[in-house]
């Protein structure tokens, strides 16, 4: 495949993997949002606690999205791996999201249910350029591309065959 017609199929695949990857997490988001306003107004959960029961209720949500839709056509292999880097990363993004609701709400007093709701959105916008390099790069990993494959094969039926050496029998 020429340069640019190669260029030009890996940047669609690209495409399509951040369309699918933002339907999930669209998704999830409005998973997460919901949860934490509705564990916000039936209980007296502090307000970081609230999100981080959502943001677990939404990388629930998110992991069955992202296997079944967005990275099916990726490596099932190692599930276990797969499902333990998942849940690695997704609480590094926990973190990061949770971190700034937090400091919006005890380091800069700003708890209101608006300030409240756009700093967990911050912070999801912010853990989510870090999950998408992360579950791409290290969770759902692609197989190896057909031109790969395609070309180790020729590749190995260009190679001239092995003739086996006879091995002469012991004379006593």
């Amino acid at each position: 495949m020429s340069e640019p017609g190669a260029l030009r199929t890996r940047l669609d695949r690209l495409f399509r993997e951040v369309a699918k990857f933002g339907v999930v997490g669209g998704l999830g988001v409005l998973v997460n949002l919901a949860v934490f306003n509705s564990v916000r107004h039936f209980s007296d959960l502090p307000v970081v606690r609230a999100s981080i029961v959502a943001t677990v209720v939404a990388i629930v949500f998110n992991y069955v999205g992202f296997r079944y839709f967005t990275y099916r056509d990726r490596d099932k292999s190692g599930r276990t791996r797969e499902l333990t880097l998942f849940l690695l990363f997704s609480l590094v993004g926990l973190v990061i999201e949770n971190g700034v609701l937090y400091t919006a709400t005890y380091g800069l007093g700003w708890d209101g249910p608006l300030a409240s709701n756009f700093f967990k959105f911050f912070g999801i916008g912010i853990a989510t350029l870090f999950r998408f390099w992360s579950y791409r790069t290290w969770v759902f990993r692609a197989l190896p591309a057909k031109e790969a494959v395609q070309t180790a094969e020729s590749f190995l039926e260009q190679a001239p065959p092995r003739q086996a050496t006879r091995r002469q029998p012991d004379r006593v």
